[in-house]
């Protein structure tokens, strides 16, 4: 008996990673199939998030970062009726702080997992669109202020590019570091929003929303030429 759960376990370590990716392949597909059939909804609506977090009492701070951390990892799950979720439920600062907390350590598993396994899971998991655009920009400068312009241009497919990290040139600690402090203003304004909700200042809401759209529709279709023109204009600065 012994023996076979030697041998047994000596072929599980054999094909751990086969095992561990396919798990992974699991996870996205699952995750994906409740999202889009029983919760898409409901994510998104702050009062309906609210409700959802409050009902785990005591553990309400623990589940907000869990569906953070998730909303990351499933990068499909848009994350900005989250973030402003957390404002409405726990005000700007603690919300941006619990935003902080849950993103980063769902983008640092993003990037962890894509960095152990490698092009095969993020060939899987990331269009073959992003993959070209991502690809293309990350190449154009120095890496670290392209990752930094990536997460603070809105409009870009933010949590995606965790796992394209994970394969590209960044360490580990430079992608934390800069990612995190690029995404601070796109949570604090969100947090914002959704501390303001109650407020009855229906024209601040509207304001601070169009100014959102705005940006975000300009990041979308000039993302790529807004970061180029920064690179060029760096290393324009550089030669001097």
């Amino acid at each position: 008996m012994k023996e076979i759960l030697q041998d047994f376990y000596n072929k599980l370590s054999k094909y751990k990673s086969h095992i561990m990716l396919v798990l992974v392949m699991i996870f996205f597909i699952f995750t994906a199939h409740e999202y889009y059939v029983k919760y898409s909804h409901i994510l998104r609506d702050p009062n309906k998030v609210k409700n959802i977090i409050m009902s785990y009492g005591n553990y309400s701070i623990l589940a907000y970062i869990l569906l953070q951390i998730l909303q990351v990892v499933a990068f499909f799950i848009p994350g900005e009726i989250i973030q402003i979720a957390g404002g409405y439920i726990y005000g700007t600062l603690w919300g941006s702080v619990l935003s902080i907390v849950g993103i980063t350590i769902g983008s640092a598993l993003a990037y962890g997992f894509s960095s152990y396994y490698g092009k095969p899971l993020v060939n899987k998991i990331i269009s073959k669109k992003d993959l070209k655009f991502f690809n293309r920009i990350l190449n154009i400068g120095s890496i670290n202020t392209i990752v930094f312009l990536l997460y603070l241009i809105p409009g870009i497919p933010k949590d995606a590019l965790a796992y394209i990290c994970g394969i590209s040139s960044i360490n580990f600690k430079d992608f934390i570091k800069y990612s995190t402090i690029a995404r601070l203003p796109g949570i604090l304004v969100s947090a914002y929003f959704g501390a303001k909700i109650n407020s009855g200042n229906k024209l601040l809401l509207i304001i601070i929303a169009a100014i959102s759209i705005c940006l975000f529709i300009v990041g979308v279709f000039k993302g790529e030429k807004i970061v180029k023109g920064l690179m060029k204009k760096s290393y324009a600065r550089d030669d001097k």
